[in-house]
């Protein structure tokens, strides 16, 4: 006699262990046991001061004084020089120099060594020493032009458009290295068979990286672009350690007056209203950076 479909389904259903849903119920109650920690410190850490500054910086009164001082608007249009120079700036380096480094020659690997080291070596010591050799009086770029040319040098610090194009040289030397790691490890991972291929056809070495290179590293490119657009809207150290937001206000970026306004002035809401205007630049920046790591965006 033929057994119907459903009564297959049942008998098959019955025969499952019940110690396999206890085991499923067991590994899920570890799961949770190991997960409590982590959500206690995320809320403790994180939840909290964003929530807290949030609540901070909603006042209407802290924006109102905040767009009040025009010092401000300023800085808002500091920032975006600053990322519009330094980021484009670092990454069109950084292609090129990863290009450099690409090549299969011994001092190449040596001078590779010494070029991440401004990258490796942390901000304090690196941008104070910047800081010391553009010093106006006795600084060693200037001493070094006096005795060479006999000539004296400009005020480094003190002039605010130097003092600004300071601060996007360093940020630029200081992860230009990062950067170009990157884009060398894509470089790597493109298969020599598209070059060879490209070789065979008489490709010249702007066509090989027009119609071989530049396509495979495309997309990696933006999205190191997006990435650090993300990471130099907060680099505090760069402006910070090397001009302290002047002379006269004239070098801040959002993150450090944020600062400024919270520490130096004791006026945390408005420190905290000032770094919530960055938020309508950098949340779609984030959504469209989740979206491509996600591969949802080609």
């Amino acid at each position: 006699m033929a057994v119907s479909a459903a009564a297959r389904v049942e008998a098959g259903a019955a025969t499952v262990p019940p110690a396999r849903a206890f085991k499923w119920s067991l590994e899920v109650g570890w799961g949770i046991v190991f997960v409590i920690p982590y959500l206690v410190v995320f809320a403790a850490f994180v939840v909290w001061p964003v929530g807290y500054g949030l609540w901070l910086g909603a006042s209407p009164e802290a924006f109102r004084t905040l767009f009040a001082d025009p010092i401000y608007f300023e800085t808002a249009w500091n920032t975006a020089v600053f990322l519009a120079l330094g980021i484009n700036i670092k990454l069109f380096l950084a292609l090129l120099l990863s290009g450099f480094l690409a090549r299969s020659r011994p001092w190449i690997r040596w001078l590779s060594v010494i070029f991440i080291l401004p990258w490796a070596v942390p901000s304090i010591p690196t941008i104070f020493s910047f800081r010391w050799m553009l010093n106006s009086e006795w600084g060693m770029l200037n001493g070094l032009l006096w005795e060479l040319f006999g000539i004296e040098g400009p005020w480094w610090l003190v002039d605010p458009q130097l003092a600004f194009g300071a601060v996007i040289f360093v940020h630029v030397w200081k992860y230009l290295p990062f950067w170009t790691l990157i884009l060398l490890a894509g470089r790597m991972a493109i298969p020599t068979d598209l070059y060879e291929a490209a070789t065979i056809d008489g490709a010249r070495p702007i066509q090989k990286f027009a119609y071989v290179t530049w396509p495979q590293l495309k997309n990696l490119y933006v999205t190191s672009t997006l990435l650090s657009t993300i990471w130099s809207l907060g680099d505090f150290n760069s402006v910070y350690l090397l001009t302290g937001g002047g002379p006269a206000e004239k070098t801040h970026v959002l993150a450090t007056l944020g600062i400024r306004y919270a520490f130096n002035l004791q006026q945390i809401d408005i420190g905290v209203a000032c770094v919530m205007t960055a938020l309508p630049f950098l949340v779609p920046l984030v959504i469209l950076l989740v979206r491509r790591l996600g591969g949802r965006v080609s």
